[in-house]
Order: C-alpha cells, then sequence, then structure tokens
C-alpha cells in the first residue's frame, strides 16, 4: 500500500445538493452531526494503509480546504499527507475541470513521481466503509491493469447506475449506463449461481453496479490519459479501458450509498439513529477519522429523547421532545421545543460568540422556545425564532419554496445562516 496514491474528487457543482451546497463544496457538506462527507474516503484510506491522499476540488472549496489543513497533519516520519489540489491555470492548460477524468489528467505530474505503483481513484460523496488492500490483492492476483469495485443490486435499482457485464473469472466485458428496457437489462444480468459462489448472497440481486472506486496501474492510467482527451472515467475512460487493457471486477457487499441528492442525504443521515444501523460508526478498528474541535459535553435538562444521535457542545433545556433526529455541534434547543424526523447541523460558534448576535432582528442563534420542526434539513448557524412551524402542510409540492425555505424530494431545507422570526409557520 505504501506505493499506492489515492486522488479523491470533489465533484462539480452539487447542484442536487442546493441548498447545502450554495456556498460549500459537496465533500464538505456535514454528515452525521460531526463529520464532513469528505471525512468517509480519507478515513478508508488511513485504514488501509494508504498515506499519500490527494483532494481534488474547484467549486466553493474554501471550507473544504480549511477543514483538511485543520484535521489530517501526519509525522514527520510517515511520509504521509492529505493536500489539496485545487483547479489552476497552468503553462499546460488554462480552463477548469471538464470533467473527472480531465480533473486528473492536470494533475498527472503529481502521479508520476518515483515510488507510485498504483493510482486509486475515489469519489468525496460517498458513505461506505471499504479495506482498499483487498481491491489491491484483487488487481495483483488478476494481474490487472484496471480494477473497478461492484457492488450488487436489484432490478429497480439499476437505471441510477452504471451496470457492469463480466465474465466468470471477474474479468470486465462490458458496462452499459443506467439501462432501463428489458433488453438493455438481459445483457447485464449476472447469474446468481455466481454471487453464491463469491460469497454473497444475490437476494434478487442480479446486477453489479459500478461504485465508481477505481484503482489504475499507474503508468496504464498516465498513459490512457495523454492519448485521449476524454474528460470522463465512468461514461469513457472506463468503457476504452474495456476495449484495450484487463479490467477486473472487485466485488463489494457491504454498505455503500451515493449521497448525490437531498433525499439521499437525508435518509442516509437519520439512518444513522437506527438501534442498529446500516452504517456503523463506531468500528473501533477502522474509525471515522475528522477534526478534533475539544468541545465540551452537551448539556441535556429534562428533554424526552427518542431514537436520536446528539453531537458534543449541545444545549437542550427542559421539556424538549427529540425523536429520530441528528443533532449536530453546538445546537442549542429552547423550552418545549419539538423535533421530529430531522437533521440538525449545529453551529461553528457557540452563542455567547460575538459572531452569533449579528441578525438585524436580534433572534439568538438557535432554536428557539416552543418551535416545532418535522422532517426537515437545519443547516449551520440558523437563528429560529420561538414558536416558529417548521412542517410540511398537506399538498405542497415534494419540490417548491416558501420565504427562505426551500423543499426538496419532499424533505424542507433550511438554508445556513437562516434568521426566521417569532411565530414564523411554513
Amino acid at each position: 500500500m505504501k506505493n499506492v496514491v489515492c486522488l479523491i474528487l470533489g465533484g462539480g457543482k452539487g447542484t442536487r445538493l442546493l441548498p447545502l451546497t450554495a456556498d460549500r463544496s459537496k465533500p464538505a457538506v456535514p454528515l452525521a452531526g460531526k463529520y464532513r462527507l469528505i471525512d468517509i474516503p480519507i478515513s478508508n484510506c488511513i485504514s488501509s494503509g494508504i498515506r499519500r491522499i490527494y483532494v481534488l476540488t474547484q467549486f466553493n472549496s474554501v471550507s473544504l480546504h480549511r477543514h483538511i489543513r485543520q484535521s489530517y497533519n501526519f509525522d514527520s516520519f510517515s511520509g504521509g499527507f492529505v493536500e489539496i489540489l485545487a483547479a489552476q491555470q497552468t503553462n499546460e492548460a488554462m480552463d477548469w475541470y471538464q470533467g473527472t477524468a480531465d480533473a486528473v489528467r492536470k494533475q498527472l505530474r503529481y502521479i508520476s513521481e518515483c515510488g507510485i505503483d498504483y493510482v486509486m481513484i475515489l469519489s468525496g460523496d460517498q458513505l461506505y466503509r471499504m479495506d482498499f488492500q483487498e481491491m489491491l490483492n484483487t488487481h495483483l492476483t488478476a494481474g490487472a491493469d484496471v480494477t473497478i469495485a461492484g457492488l450488487p443490486v436489484e432490478t429497480k435499482q439499476t437505471s441510477g447506475f452504471g451496470i457492469i457485464r463480466f465474465n466468470e473469472t471477474g474479468r470486465v466485458e462490458g458496462f452499459l449506463e443506467k439501462p432501463k428496457t428489458e433488453q438493455e437489462l438481459k445483457l447485464v444480468r449476472t447469474d446468481p449461481a455466481w454471487l453464491q459462489e463469491q460469497g454473497i448472497d444475490s437476494k434478487g440481486r442480479e446486477y453489479v453496479a459500478s461504485m465508481g472506486i477505481y484503482l489504475f496501474n499507474r503508468d496504464t492510467l498516465v498513459e490512457l490519459l495523454t492519448k485521449t482527451d476524454y474528460h470522463d472515467f465512468g461514461k469513457e475512460v472506463f468503457p476504452m479501458s474495456i476495449r484495450t487493457r484487463h479490467v477486473q471486477l472487485h466485488m463489494f457487499d457491504g454498505y455503500w450509498e451515493d449521497i448525490g441528492t437531498i433525499g439521499a442525504f437525508y435518509q442516509a443521515n437519520l439512518d444513522l439513529t437506527d438501534p442498529n444501523p446500516p452504517f456503523s460508526m463506531d468500528v473501533a478498528a477502522t474509525p471515522i477519522y475528522s477534526r478534533p474541535r475539544f468541545l465540551p459535553p452537551s448539556r441535556i435538562d429534562g428533554a424526552t429523547i427518542s431514537r436520536s444521535l446528539i453531537a458534543d457542545g449541545c444545549k437542550i433545556e427542559p421539556e424538549v421532545v427529540i425523536h429520530h433526529s441528528l443533532i449536530g455541534l453546538r445546537a442549542v434547543l429552547g423550552r418545549r421545543v419539538v423535533i421530529r424526523d430531522s437533521v440538525l447541523m449545529g453551529a461553528d460558534f457557540f452563542p455567547s460568540d460575538v459572531r452569533a448576535t449579528t441578525n438585524p432582528e436580534g433572534i439568538p442563534m438557535g432554536i428557539g422556545e416552543g418551535t416545532v420542526i418535522e422532517k426537515a434539513i437545519v443547516d449551520k448557524n440558523v437563528c429560529i425564532g420561538k414558536n416558529v412551524t417548521i412542517k410540511l402542510p398537506p399538498g405542497f409540492p415534494s419540490d417548491g419554496e416558501r420565504g427562505p425555505l426551500v423543499v426538496r424530494d419532499g424533505i424542507i431545507v433550511i438554508p445556513r445562516n437562516t434568521v426566521l422570526p417569532d411565530g414564523w409557520k411554513f
């Protein structure tokens, strides 16, 4: 693993995650109360023994840069690093990244250094836990030029993925982007008996989807990118590689979620509150790393809390009811507040900080007394007054707006720094 370098793609504009990505990149979106999405791929790399990590960024990257700088500092003896490679003008290229493959092409100088034999390419907006050592073993055993991670999926999921066709040895022979017709599906259907031989219970999952996780021989990647002008790995580089190179499948059968939409983000967060969550944050051997903040314990006084997660530094007053929700760092909930089926991201600073009292309405940071919030995502640093009701009324469309609030996928989103006066109702 010492000869592996990892490139984590910071993603594009993230329009499907708006307004959460209005002033931050997708990998910088908060996750599980105290993490950010970028912490997932970086933690997977560290747990797998990969110590040389580059994060390629382009849009709204200031908060992401700050988080990485404050979170990941290796000792001088390991030779490890997590560094930002931002889009920039050079003598070779004057424009921004035009796609995933183009982003890597513009940074080839960093993977052409001595001691790099393999290049791992990851997305910065997925939730999963994977040992990349196992993927490298698959790659080496097969003598592959490229290895791609695949996940078994059901028929109803295929229209959202690139589906892989492969032979009995796992060598990839074809790739079909988002098949929809029965004729297309027939071409890429996997024999359940083959999955059983791999130790995977198909459970009706007869297709293998690309997870967008690639492992290249370094020289193969350099050649593929320097001899073509392809912009995208999934749509162009990968299909071409199948025709000209040995591309191997690495099967994965754990939890994996692409956090690409408001609905997916909302569900992935609330799934963590389950008694037996599909993705566990407390695996001692493979922890999720993040920025150390040195916050005090949360203070909870006479609240009723069920099936929820509460992050550090919170202040929860008497008679508060929290059910099936996630409460982020430094959140302040006044008396008789009700939070149901919601994700609160918390705040960047305590209410006593001078930056928390700057709104002209004089509404203090946090959730005011008597406020009710149901099925919502509340971004950071909001100032919500007393007796506010934020609840989707019957018949409201799944995508719409009301005042400063927006609705996406049937979920109310309260943007960062929103101020709502006393008595405001959705």
